[in-house]
């Protein structure tokens, strides 16, 4: 099998079980570990999980209870919440000893605006980190349709590596040195998405939906910037890439939210009980790019939208009534 020839998937959610699955197509021995005992038994039991209907389990995969069944794992994908990112990884670095661990989050944490490989760089010391990111709904990856994601890595080699180990018939990893690029593209299309999914559910039309990917799609590339990630990165897969994707179907849980929102339903009843990543980041979002300096105009209104400080159709006014620019300057 070569390098990276047992993975570890920490996480088992609908995308920790699509990606076990993508693992194990790879040619990989997987196992998957998850905090849920009873869903774990469960699990292991019928193959089946109701976060995925209709997917099952590949047999290459196995489900673990104990956290130290990953000590076999040569790297390990950590698929859980972006605001459950550093307890999972302390946790795993109290039990294990350090292997490539790749963040499968799309977000940044809440207080201490950080980005995910940061989060690790403190939480696991000594782990070399990566993070995943692309276009990829955890369906479509589970039924084995065609995808391609970015892994990127500060260390080239690794990220090379990682890329090859986990690339299967139907997922394909582009490797890339620039992991604050990729994990900028994953948390900033969520908030993005939001704001076109308010513009769905206000009956705003398809211009306005490819208006706000294209000004958000700038936002974007301005904040990137002032970070310090390549502009080829954000015009690839994790960034424009993913971007579309989620603007453009209420497959995405950010759009179905935002879509919600424009119809006037409470930021709770929105959410539906279930975990909106980009809700959590527009705030970290919103005051990082103050710091800088960089103008987020899109961002903003939904920070304001999901605060309570306006309400959907005030959001889309308040863009509306922006001074002209020229386009190179908005």
């Amino acid at each position: 099998m070569g390098k990276f020839a047992t993975i570890g998937v920490a996480g088992a959610g609908a995308w920790g079980l699509a990606l076990a699955n993508a693992a194990a197509a790879a040619g990989r021995s997987v196992t998957v570990w998850g905090r849920d005992g009873d869903a774990l038994a469960a699990l292991a039991r019928s193959r089946t999980s109701p976060h995925l209907p209709g997917v099952a389990l590949a047999s290459a995969a196995t489900v673990a209870s104990d956290i130290e069944a990953l000590a076999a794992a040569q790297a390990i994908l950590l698929v859980v919440p972006a605001q459950g990112v550093r307890e999972a990884a302390t946790r795993l670095a109290e039990r294990l000893a350090p292997r490539p661990l790749i963040v499968c989050a799309k977000g940044i944490e809440r207080g201490s605006q950080r980005f995910m490989t940061e989060v690790v760089a403190e939480a696991a010391a000594g782990w070399p980190a990566a993070i995943l990111s692309g276009p990829s709904f955890a369906a479509d990856v589970a039924a084995g349709l065609p995808t391609a994601v970015t892994l990127a890595s500060a260390d080239g080699a690794l990220a090379r590596a990682l890329s090859a180990a986990l690339s299967g018939p139907n997922l394909r990893l582009y490797h890339s040195t620039d992991p604050r690029g990729v994990e900028i593209g994953g948390a900033a299309k969520n908030v993005l998405a939001i704001a076109c999914g308010v513009a769905a559910g206000l009956g705003l039309g398809a211009s306005a939906g490819a208006a706000l990917i294209a000004r958000g799609f700038a936002e974007l590339r301005r904040f990137a910037a002032a970070f310090g990630a390549r502009p080829t990165t954000l015009m690839g897969l994790s960034g424009l890439g993913d971007l579309v994707l989620t603007c453009s179907t209420a497959q995405s849980r950010n759009f179905a939210f935002g879509q919600a929102l424009g119809r006037g339903v409470s930021v709770d009843e929105a959410s539906a009980g279930k975990l909106v990543e980009g809700a959590l980041t527009a705030a970290a979002l919103a005051q990082m790019a103050h710091g800088r300096a960089v103008e987020m105009p899109i961002s903003a209104a939904v920070e304001a939208l999901i605060d309570g400080r306006i309400d959907a159709a005030r959001a889309v006014g308040s863009l509306l009534a922006r001074p002209l620019k020229g386009e190179d300057d908005a």
